[in-house]
């Protein structure tokens, strides 16, 4: 039997070093590679080429669910085959019945050798019942349920950001707007504000299952901050917002704009 390769993805180092020393107490797995970030593991994996991909679900800019997104688009793309997806979380409570087959498996931190080995031999069934585009696909399908289950929603949803040393809760809710700057973002929280790495398509993706919108190349904004939006005397948009905060509306986001209002009718085309 061929060894089933394998590639880590976790944002902690430790829990890289922890997952491979596992691993190699295990049989006929190969570790073809690891990486610390969603986008260095897709880059990584048309050379890899792995059969399972044992990732982790909070990650910052592009957690396990965006990594799953990219996944199903570049094999409908035809760009890669489709490994098989193993989640890794420390939120034992979200191993819901949604992960209960053949086809998809759920761990949790921390990593226990015989649930891992439970998973790898799940693994390899899945691997000779089901092509790997169709499990891939059906997981993309639940991404939505599984984002709203993992992250909650209303008043109790949140996320982590990092302010030097410190990660802090941040209540999503309390998000106004986030920002390009250069290869960054800024996520802009009433007076205070986060920098992280990242892309505005990853920050979308990021926010979009809490219903924020992109209304400009260099700006996603949290519809709930919005006061109003209005005309501007050269015909563009403004978007202002709780804070008095004013934001651009793109030529090309204008529909997006539209569809944040009740109605649509208060804004010109």
């Amino acid at each position: 039997m061929a060894a089933l390769r394998v590639f880590l993805c976790d944002d902690e180092p430790l829990a890289l070093d922890r997952l491979g020393e596992l691993l190699s107490r295990c049989s006929d797995v190969e570790i073809v590679g690891s990486a610390l970030t969603g986008s260095d593991l897709i880059d990584q994996l048309p050379t890899a080429k792995p059969d399972l991909v044992l990732l982790d679900i909070e990650m910052p800019r592009m957690d396990g669910f965006d990594v799953v997104e990219g996944l199903s688009r570049m094999a409908r793309d035809g760009a890669m085959t489709p490994p098989l997806i193993v989640f890794v979380t420390a939120h034992p409570e979200l191993a819901a019945d949604a992960f209960d087959s053949g086809a998809l498996d759920f761990i949790s931190k921390p990593v226990r050798l015989s649930r891992l080995e439970k998973a790898l031999d799940r693994a390899r069934q899945a691997a000779e019942q089901f092509a790997a585009g169709q499990r891939l696909e059906e997981l993309s399908r639940q991404l939505d349920d599984l984002k709203q289950a993992h992250y909650g929603a209303g008043p109790d949803a949140h996320v982590w950001l990092r302010r030097g040393a410190e990660t802090i809760r941040v209540d999503v809710e309390a998000i106004d707007w986030i920002g390009a700057e250069g290869e960054y973002v800024r996520i802009h929280v009433g007076a205070d504000s986060y920098l992280e790495r990242g892309s505005m398509t990853d920050a979308a993706v990021r926010f979009g299952p809490f219903g924020f919108a992109r209304i400009h190349r260099s700006t996603v904004v949290n519809p709930a901050r919005i006061a109003s939006i209005e005309k501007t005397r050269w015909g563009g948009l403004i978007v202002r917002l709780h804070t008095d905060a004013k934001l651009a509306v793109g030529r090309t986001f204008r529909e997006a704009a539209r569809s944040l209002t009740s109605t649509g009718l208060a804004l010109p085309r």
